[in-house]
């Protein structure tokens, strides 16, 4: 079976033909969804290949519409746009993927995978705010969770490096990239992770500010910034790119401009400190801790945020791994460490695929 996934972030676009667990061909994209950089490749790479079985669609946040890998109809699709108001960076360029795919290939079903899934069940401790009840019933407000298909990938592939079953493991996991989390994982279920209600959540990202004092917020709205302006400063102006005085948002600009540059440094001490921080905090959710997970592009490919995270993570027994880059997916650590540190290239193409082809499958509604 071929499945065509479709990975939408708010500034680039993944597609991938899967079959049998492999990808057999690709297209990434720096431009988001709505932009002819996007949409002309997007149509062109569909029109030169076979019709698939069905189309995969990572969809960020579900909100309580689509809780698990659900195949897409009229009356869902309307339903979806009262969900952009939760992700405004990602939903609109998704549902605007998912229009054009649909009017594309008419006859190939398109299935759901949202990035909430994987937190659906989260204790009701975990996922409930102290806010008013009556706020928390009539808006729906409890912590979602994010990047689950990533962690459902990246939990797979540590049960196989540790030669375990992943309903087995204790985990702490860090998908780091552009956005970036914390999920902890006891007997392979979620039960704790650090975004909330929204992706902005959290620890510090490339852009998104991540966690921060909700009365410095009410504070700035006070006559100081209009909400336009904070909502542009929280979700594109802060992170990475805010701490390094707009130098920049990648880690890799950073890490080699620090001992030069303050600023840069400063940026990647409270990066480093924040996911540091946000890991220690998730491993209390669990009674043992069987290893630690770095997934996402710069959990892949930045072996000094790694080493940086696990250097101040001691007293959970974790040991920094030391060393560069892996070309695969490995324990990082050193034979006989207490607790393993695992790296896992981040593969959420092929959890849609897996989650596709198990909805049609299962008739999931």
């Amino acid at each position: 079976m071929t499945i065509l996934t479709v990975v939408a972030g708010s500034s680039s676009l993944h597609l991938a033909y899967v079959r049998d667990g492999r990808v057999t061909d690709r297209l990434d994209r720096s431009e988001p969804p709505g932009t002819a950089g996007a949409d002309e490749p997007t149509r062109e790479f569909i029109a030169g290949h076979e019709p698939p079985r069905a189309v995969g669609h990572r969809l960020v946040h579900g909100g309580d519409l689509v809780t698990a890998p659900t195949p897409v109809d009229d009356r869902l699709r309307t339903a979806l746009d009262g969900l952009t108001t939760l992700a405004p960076l990602h939903l609109p360029p998704a549902l605007h993927l998912l229009d054009a795919i649909r009017g594309q290939l008419p006859d190939v079903p398109q299935v759901l995978c949202p990035d909430t899934a994987f937190h659906a069940d989260l204790p009701e401790q975990a996922a409930t705010y102290p806010l008013p009840a009556p706020w928390r019933e009539r808006w729906g407000l409890r912590r979602y969770g994010f990047h689950g298909l990533s962690y459902a990938y990246a939990l797979g592939r540590a049960a196989d490096l540790l030669g375990r079953p992943a309903a087995e493991l204790s985990l702490v996991l860090a998908h780091l990239g552009g956005g970036a989390s914390v999920c902890a994982v006891r007997d392979g279920r979620s039960v704790d992770t650090s975004m909330g209600f929204t992706p902005l959540d959290g620890v510090p990202m490339t852009r998104r500010s991540g966690a921060v004092d909700p009365g410095l917020l009410l504070w700035l709205l006070d006559g100081r910034l209009d909400r336009d302006e904070l909502d542009d400063g929280l979700n594109h102006r802060s992170g990475l790119l805010g701490l390094s005085g707009g130098r920049s948002d990648d880690t890799r600009d950073l890490v080699a401009a620090a001992p030069d540059d303050p600023a840069a440094a400063l940026a990647m001490a409270v990066y480093i400190h924040r996911v540091r921080r946000e890991l220690a905090a998730a491993a209390t959710s669990l009674d043992r801790l069987d290893g630690i997970v770095f997934t996402g592009e710069i959990g892949w490919d930045q072996p000094e945020v790694r080493d940086g995270v696990c250097a101040g993570l001691g007293l959970l027994g974790v040991v920094p791994p030391g060393g560069g880059n892996r070309d695969t997916d490995a324990v990082v650590s050193a034979p006989g460490a207490r607790v393993p540190v695992l790296v896992v290239e981040p593969r959420e193409e092929l959890q849609v695929a897996v989650e596709t082809a198990a909805a049609l499958a299962g008739g999931a509604s």
